[in-house]
């Protein structure tokens, strides 16, 4: 019996499916209740998620998108009858990662001509996203990421030094990232296979710190009922930091050096020495020139753990970072909270952009993870932020306005009255007089210092202050 041939509508019908099915781009339809009808192969490998559970979910269920709340391409393609092209947005996917999309979208109609739903297509733009960044000078080391011009340097000369096995002394202050830099020297060098042990120099009294680090024997002093090993030894192979290392005793350093000098250490209450098989990486958030000058840390030990020296720039000094490490705190805070922070609205990044961040990365952290607490999904708002940067804000009073003096150089005298004509008539916004003199805001900060300047405790930012005069 010969086979029955399929109808024309059929034939076009299979067609069309075999098409949706093979192109790159994401398809889906949805009725008039927002509920998915279809949903291509494409649109399958973009979110993660298998058509049979997201065929008959409410679209926003499955898209997890910023569009969603109140900006819906889909939604005004229904609603206008009018068809919308190349929309930029993003989604989150099954594996809450954050993916950049195009959408376009337009009305799905039966044969008949009647209005059934809707159609959207969407374009995956993540390999795009990637290269602007790159392009832009976009650079991440380990889980430091940024874009400015003085950590490009230090993360081009990083791979030669994490290769040689010199002593490292990483310089900055509170909050840059002077652990990370030092695992980022760690885990690009020989000894990654090793430990990487940090311990905190300034925390402990003399006597702990160096049981700490060298360990003991059993008998060495009270309480001290058996053998334990030091951090030399539990790093064998691998790399030891001494974080804040500018806060020990003159009596420490001078045991530490000669554990230095000799690659050997001795457990408290031991009679032999141990080979010191380790990398010495150093951090401070001190000026340890100054305190050699001053013959408060030994000139010799510094010139011992300052073979390569790396000095991390304050945040407020790579305000081009901002966004950068913003969208990596949330990207993994969404990792290990199980949310889906899609980024922050424009008023945020004002907010933050005029914000001195005296605490450095470590405190822009902490404002994301408070934000975090408060923003479920979508953007995060002003309203999310610490109570500090509430928009509340006041006035400075006249008395509140430090004098200066007026140099005898005429052009150093020209050049602070424009900066504190700018700063009086910006209520004393660093951000904004930055703005008004036409100038970056870290090179008005450095102009301050530089002129020796002194401004008022409190400034005119949008900041809800307690009241103090």
């Amino acid at each position: 019996m010969a086979k029955k041939s399929k109808s024309p509508d059929k034939l076009k019908e299979t067609a069309t499916e075999a098409i949706l099915e093979s192109v790159s781009d994401g398809v889906f339809t949805v009725d008039h209740n927002w509920k998915i009808m279809s949903f291509n192969r494409s649109a399958e490998e973009i979110t993660g998620i298998p058509r049979n559970e997201a065929i008959g979910r409410h679209c926003w269920e499955v898209f997890r998108s910023n569009m969603c709340e109140s900006d819906c391409a889909l939604k005004k393609t229904m609603k206008e009858s009018k068809s919308f092209v190349n929309t930029s947005t993003h989604i989150i996917n099954s594996e809450k990662k954050r993916i950049p999309i195009t959408v376009s979208t337009s009305l799905l109609k039966d044969k008949e001509g009647k209005i059934i739903g809707g159609v959207e297509t969407f374009r995956d733009h993540t390999l795009v996203e990637e290269l602007r960044k790159k392009l832009s000078g976009s650079y991440r080391m380990g889980d430091i990421v940024s874009a400015s011009p003085e950590m490009k340097r230090i993360f081009s000369i990083l791979p030669q030094i994490s290769e040689s096995d010199s002593t490292v002394l990483i310089e900055g202050e509170t909050g840059t990232g002077k652990e990370l830099m030092a695992r980022a020297i760690h885990n690009l060098s020989l000894r990654k296979d090793h430990p990487f042990v940090a311990i905190n120099c300034g925390a402990l009294p003399d006597t702990l710190l160096e049981s700490e680090l060298f360990g003991y024997k059993a008998g060495a002093f009270t309480h001290a009922v058996k053998d334990k090993p030091g951090l030399f030894a539990v790093a064998k192979g691998g790399t030891l930091l001494l974080d804040e290392i500018g806060d020990t005793s003159a009596a420490f350093q001078a045991r530490l050096l000669r554990v230095l000098e000799e690659q050997e250490f001795q457990p408290l209450g031991a009679v032999k020495k141990e080979k010191a098989n380790v990398r010495v990486i150093a951090a401070t958030n001190k000026n340890l020139s100054r305190l050699v000058e001053e013959k408060i840390f030994r000139q010799d030990l510094f010139y011992r753990i300052n073979v390569v020296n790396i000095n991390l720039p304050p945040l407020r000094q790579r305000m081009e970072d901002i966004l950068l490490l913003i969208e990596h705190f949330i990207a993994k805070l969404n990792r290990l909270r199980g949310k889906f922070v899609s980024g922050i609205d424009q008023q945020v990044l004002e907010i933050l952009m005029s914000h001195d961040f005296p605490g450095n990365i470590r405190e822009l952290e902490n404002i994301i993870e408070h934000a975090f607490v408060l923003c479920a999904e979508g953007d995060i708002k002003p309203e999310h932020l610490p109570a500090m940067f509430s928009k509340q804000s006041r006035t400075i009073s006249e008395h509140e306005i430090p004098e200066y003096e007026t140099p005898d150089d005429p052009v150093r005298s020209a050049e602070i009255r424009v900066i504190m004509d700018a700063l009086k008539r910006n209520n004393y916004n660093r951000k904004a007089a930055a703005d008004d003199l036409g100038m970056h805001k870290s090179t008005l900060f450095r102009k301050i210092e530089k002129l020796g300047i002194r401004l008022p405790k409190i400034d005119g930012r949008s900041r809800n202050y307690k009241d103090t005069v």
